[in-house]
């Protein structure tokens, strides 16, 4: 493993799951995909070609000389420059809690994708709830802003996910809960940190009630 690689995994530990959960030469979309650093690892170690969204220009500019395709947008406009079934996989990483459609978007994610990989800090992660309970909100490692500073809208716990992704008919593939990049098992909605999950298409039910 290069260092450009260790650096990129230990700084997100969310990722060496998302690359492991990427087939090879799958098509691949990044929401969010800041420096375009997940999208070059999986080009060269599983020749997944991508294309990124990101909405900061400097980030932009970083995917560019990352030699990684991007496409300057707001993900609150949705993906309709994308068509159906055009990617195998589409991915938002830490990302999912800083979105105010979030129900349109994951409608959307599994339009234009197969699968979708979905990761986010676990609110129900116990020091968030025992700063709650001193009537405090949480600021840790995952969710390191104050309130009044943050740009997430949309907390949740793996519960929460979990009863959202049936309400919309989408099928939980697999799950990984991890803390400082390791993964937990026992009550991983107390123990877990961050969450990763991989998700199926939505069932036509679920289509026909929208």
């Amino acid at each position: 493993m290069t260092d450009q690689e260790q650096t990129l995994l230990a700084a997100r530990p969310d990722l060496a799951a998302i690359a492991r959960w990427v087939a090879p030469q799958a098509r691949v979309l990044d929401l969010g995909c800041g420096d375009g650093g997940l999208l070059r690892y999986l080009w060269e170690h599983k020749q997944a070609p991508g294309y990124g969204v990101e909405i900061d220009a400097r980030h932009v500019m970083e995917c560019l000389k990352n030699d990684v395709n991007v496409l300057q947008m707001d993900l609150e406009s949705g993906l309709s420059v994308f068509g159906d079934g055009a990617f195998d996989c589409v991915i938002l990483s830490e990302t999912l809690q800083a979105i105010h459609h979030t129900e349109q978007l994951m409608r959307e994610m599994l339009r234009v994708g197969r699968e979708a990989i979905v990761s986010f800090p676990n609110f129900g992660y116990w020091p968030a709830r025992f700063q709650v309970a001193l009537g405090r909100m949480p600021v840790s490692t995952e969710l390191p802003y104050q309130w009044y500073d943050t740009p997430n809208v949309h907390l949740c716990t793996l519960e929460d996910f979990e009863d959202f992704c049936r309400r919309l008919g989408i099928r939980v593939l697999e799950r990984l809960a991890l803390h400082e990049g390791r993964p937990v098992t026992l009550l991983p909605n107390l123990f877990g940190s961050l969450a990763v999950y991989r998700l199926g298409r939505l069932a036509p039910a679920a289509k026909d009630r929208s």
